[in-house]
């Protein structure tokens, strides 16, 4: 599956996906001149259904691209610097700062120090900080978000691990990367920019990367949750 989604890419599509639609398009519109009936494309008159219906399939393609193009060997490597991290900044602004504090979030609860930087003033000052046994992780889709690849660079050259989620393996970010995590996207349209279709890939590295640390930390971590949760559980009572 992986070698499948790395040929399209070659051939100049995003992923699988949008080879696998481009053929589809092409025998349909010979065949009868009308295009799929399934496709990323929402017109502004289209029914809700229809959205729905596009959407969700837009959603789950994004999904098993991703996964079927993810390196575990990487991703193994990822979950092994976190686990071990005696702290970890996580750098993201606009959707990917969302999906980086998700990631923060999640690896607070199970008693990791973990914090989420969008603001890049915050996050290079932040980045001086960062030693040998800590690890700095970006998120961003195009590869070259300067607010994200500063930081980064910084906490390399400080001699952090480095981990970066990115659509775009070879670009700028990645130079700065120890680890490289690789997610697709659905095809944008005029509806459905960019940021709106790489969050999806990105989220599921992120719970990913969250599983495999709270596997390896699991005797730390399941206590750290229980009492995460009873801290909070009055919160949600009537």
């Amino acid at each position: 599956e992986a070698t499948v989604v790395r040929t399209a890419r070659l051939l100049g599509y995003p992923g699988y996906r949008d080879l696998r639609l481009a053929l589809a398009g092409l025998a349909a519109h010979q065949e009868s001149g009308r295009a799929p009936s399934v496709t990323a494309d929402i017109a502004v008159d289209d029914p809700i259904a229809d959205v729905v219906a596009k959407l969700a399939h837009d959603e789950q393609q994004t999904l098993a691209d991703t996964a079927a193009g993810l390196d575990t060997v990487q991703l193994g490597a990822a979950v092994a610097a976190l686990a071990s991290a005696r702290r970890i900044d996580v750098y993201g602004v606009a959707a990917s700062g969302l999906v980086a504090q998700d990631l923060a979030q999640k690896l607070l609860r199970i008693g990791l120090v973990a914090h989420a930087h969008s603001d890049p003033h915050l996050a290079v000052t932040n980045a001086v900080q960062l030693r040998g046994g800590d690890v700095a992780l970006a998120i961003t889709h195009s590869g070259s978000t300067g607010d994200v690849i500063e930081p980064l660079r910084v906490a390399f050259e400080h001699g952090a691990a480095t981990v970066v989620i990115t659509g775009r393996p070879g670009s700028p970010v990645t130079q700065y990367a120890d680890h490289v995590l690789t997610t697709s996207t659905a095809r944008e349209s005029e509806l459905r920019p960019a940021a709106m279709s790489s969050r999806t890939g990105q989220l599921l590295v992120v719970d990913c990367l969250f599983v495999g640390v709270a596997q390896r930390t699991y005797d730390r971590a399941a206590p750290a949750l229980s009492a995460s949760y009873e801290a909070l559980a009055h919160r949600h009572r009537r």
